[in-house]
Formats: C-alpha cells, structure tokens, sequence
C-alpha cells in the first residue's frame, strides 16, 4: 500500500469518526438525533451554528439515513452505494480538513 493511499484511508476513517462522535455528542445533549433539518429552524443563530456541525457530521447522517431507508423503504442498490460514496467522499474531505488543522497547530508532527 502506498503512503499517499494510507493517507487517504487515515483521513477516511477520521472523517467517518469525527462524524459519528459529532453527531452522537448531539443526540446525547439534546435527546434527538442530528439531522438536515436543523438549517430548517428560520434564520437564528442556532441555524448559522449548525452550517459548521453539519459540514463534519454529514457523513454519519448520509449513512444513517441511507441504511435506515434501505430497511424500511428497500431502496435500491444502486441509491445506496452513490450514497455510499458521496459520504465516503465527505469524509474524506473532512477528515483531510481536520488532519491538516491538527498538523497546522502542533498537535500532529
């Protein structure tokens, strides 16, 4: 395995973890689960403080929905690998996103 495709697995699975945590750290503080709806709550700073959460709990809420939905409703298969890969993607980004702020700060060498 190459470094650079080590890499890109690492930031994966941070942005997959990162995103699972954000998005339980949520539900554990306000008894629901965190959804797209919160930028549905009209223009309040509740809902300019949800831009940023929802940016890196995205790929855990994609999942969740699409699992969900492919029980209850049988979705195709098709629906669920592009919703696979979109979050994949996402997580991908956020979690390079968070790499390189840890980098930025001393915290990764």
């Amino acid at each position: 395995m190459t470094p650079e495709a080590l890499n890109t697995f690492f930031s994966i699975c941070i942005g997959f973890a990162l995103a699972g945590a954000l998005a339980n750290g949520y539900q554990a503080l306000s008894q629901r689960p965190a959804g797209f709806g919160l930028l549905q709550e009209g223009i309040a700073p509740r809902t300019f403080a949800a831009v940023p959460f929802l940016v890196f709990a995205a790929p855990f809420i994609i999942m969740r929905n699409t699992l969900r939905g492919m029980r209850l409703e049988t979705r195709r298969l098709e629906f669920v690998m592009m919703a696979t890969v979109i979050a994949g993607f996402w997580s991908m980004m956020s979690g390079t996103f968070f790499l390189m702020t840890l980098r930025a700060t001393g915290v990764l060498g």
